[in-house]
């Protein structure tokens, strides 16, 4: 089976969730007898623009683009596309409502089967302008549109399209990606000045729908001797929402930004916390949290729909957007440990059962074996090649 992925700025992954879930599902693949040839964003990968390479087994292809908010993206998936359409590929798969505005290329100028995989409707996210947001969404009516099957990540992702669109999907979650051995003397922590179990963990893209500007303000409300709150993450296209953050926290001692953390200082740190914090007000199915959970952390979260999917019976679940509910959860998660403990190990548990990246591989292989047994007939193929435009949305499945 030939797979071509678009919508993944490359590998290895440096940061974001499509990139980690790409590192994860597709050298399985390969492993399972599959070529993938895996567009990516020369930017990203630094190399130049068509100088291929490999990583375990995945053929990454690094396609030139802008480096613009958002026009890279927009640039590479484009391309991605058009080189895609005439390489005969069997499953074109799609990652992210972005660069799926492209699906129609591929489905008029190829007999491939299209897949897209949607990780959380990224228009409503608080980086993008109004434009932007227009043409991710149109991005997602393209993937409603042209795609032959759509996998969602989350419960409330697969409700909300049959909703708005009366479009079946298929739902296949997130898994935690693999950490590194960690540093067992606790070295870096300590370099931080922080004591294990001693510290609440954010990771995540320091971005505003993730809600550290909730956290940093609930914790200083806390005033819990001894705890101190590390926020870990990047910066994507918001630096200065990040700023502003800095600004917030320059005067506290007892929060501490980390930046990045990748490999064994990563793995160190969330292994040392002794909570995990997600206040964020939009997600699909968090690859962070599932870590944490994953490696033990007792989570506090905000009640969105795809944090109540994971963290209800295996940890705390707050108001979203209510700081006074953050910090009670917080100090109630501080206060009681042992009860905190038990939920983290239900949640071990529950990861083990339901979230395996070798279950996620099958589901995803059975999903393209199904569309490729079930071949579009000639005249639905020549009624898609004579639109054109996105007016009359309508589910293929």
């Amino acid at each position: 089976m030939r797979i071509a992925v678009i919508g993944a700025k490359g590998l290895p992954p440096l940061q974001g969730g499509i990139e980690h879930y790409c590192a994860e599902l597709y050298p399985r693949m390969v492993n399972r007898g599959c070529t993938v040839d895996l567009f990516a964003r020369a930017s990203y990968t630094g190399t130049k623009w068509g100088q291929r390479y490999q990583y375990k087994g995945v053929n990454v292809i690094p396609l030139p683009g802008l480096k613009m908010r958002g026009v890279d993206a927009f640039v590479t998936s484009a391309l991605g596309a058009v080189a895609s359409s005439t390489s005969h590929y069997d499953i074109i798969h799609f990652h992210a409502l972005g660069p799926s505005l492209f699906t129609c290329l591929p489905r008029v100028a190829s007999s491939s089967k299209i897949v897209v995989t949607c990780q959380g409707l990224d228009w409503q996210r608080a980086k993008w302008g109004s434009f932007s947001s227009r043409l991710i969404q149109m991005g997602e009516q393209a993937a409603v549109k042209f795609a032959d099957g759509i996998i969602v990540v989350s419960n409330a992702l697969q409700t909300y399209f049959q909703r708005t669109y009366s479009r079946q999907t298929v739902y296949i979650p997130n898994a935690p990606a693999s950490y590194a051995d960690s540093d067992s003397e606790f070295d870096y922590g300590k370099k931080l000045g922080l004591e294990k179990g001693r510290y609440i963990l954010f990771l995540g893209r320091i971005v505003p729908e993730k809600r550290p500007d909730l956290l940093i303000e609930a914790f200083s409300k806390l005033q819990q001797t001894g705890w101190k709150l590390v926020l870990a993450g990047g910066v994507s296209d918001t630096k200065d929402y990040t700023a502003e953050i800095l600004d917030k926290i320059s005067t506290n001692p007892d929060i501490i930004f980390a930046g990045e953390l990748q490999g064994v200082r990563l793995a160190e740190i969330v292994r040392g916390a002794g909570l995990f914090a997600l206040p964020s007000d939009l997600e699909g199915l968090p690859l962070a949290m599932l870590e944490a959970m994953r490696e033990g952390i007792p989570v506090v979260a905000s009640d969105i729909a795809p944090h109540q999917q994971l963290v209800t019976g295996r940890g705390i679940l707050f108001e979203a957007g209510n700081v006074d509910s953050c910090m009670q959860s917080l100090a109630w998660s501080i206060q009681n440990p042992q009860e905190c403990a038990k939920m983290a190990k239900n949640a071990q548990i529950y990861l083990h059962n339901n979230y395996s990246w070798d279950r996620i591989t099958s589901d995803t292989m059975r999903l393209y074996t199904k569309l490729l047994n079930s071949p579009l007939s000639k005249d639905a193929l020549e009624s898609d090649k004579r639109e054109s435009g996105l007016a009359g949305v309508t589910g293929k499945e």
